[in-house]
């Protein structure tokens, strides 16, 4: 019965973040990811702790996947001009800092990068709760104070 129960759960659990996914704007996508980066790394400390190894690099294999496949795939280096070409280049840090945690079992490396993802991740959080700027089209359109 327990074994069903987890099941279950583990079920429910896939599919509330993959509901949250195909539900979620792209502004909201970015901070799932940071999010799971994170969840990721604190589960590669406690593997530390535990000295599980394979837990460690389970852990830290997802992060690795979450920051190069999501977080700088979603980079449009082009359009995102500076800001973009300096995320791609501390994302690129993150990995090669989180390669040499593995490698060292090092939780304070580990610790280094959910700090640096926490600081990007609070601000992509900010900016989606920012109150929208009006468009051009609707400051435009809008009846102006002197016809008021």
């Amino acid at each position: 019965m327990a074994s069903y129960a987890n099941r279950a759960a583990s079920a429910y659990k896939k599919l509330g973040v993959e509901t949250d996914a195909m539900s979620a704007s792209p502004h909201q996508l970015i901070v799932l990811l940071f999010d799971g980066a994170r969840s990721a790394l604190g589960r590669a400390q406690w593997a530390i702790s535990q000295n599980d190894s394979a837990g460690k690099g389970q852990a830290l294999s997802k992060a690795i996947d979450i920051i190069e496949l999501g977080l700088r795939a979603a980079l449009d280096i082009e359009r995102g001009g500076e800001i973009a070409e300096r995320l791609d280049s501390l994302y690129d840090y993150m990995t090669r800092t989180l390669i040499r945690a593995n490698i060292d079992s090092d939780a304070s490396k580990i610790a280094h990068v959910d700090t640096l993802l926490d600081d990007i991740g609070s601000a992509w959080k900010q900016i989606g709760t920012a109150p929208a700027m009006p468009s051009i089209a609707a400051v435009q359109s809008a009846p102006s104070l002197q016809q008021a």
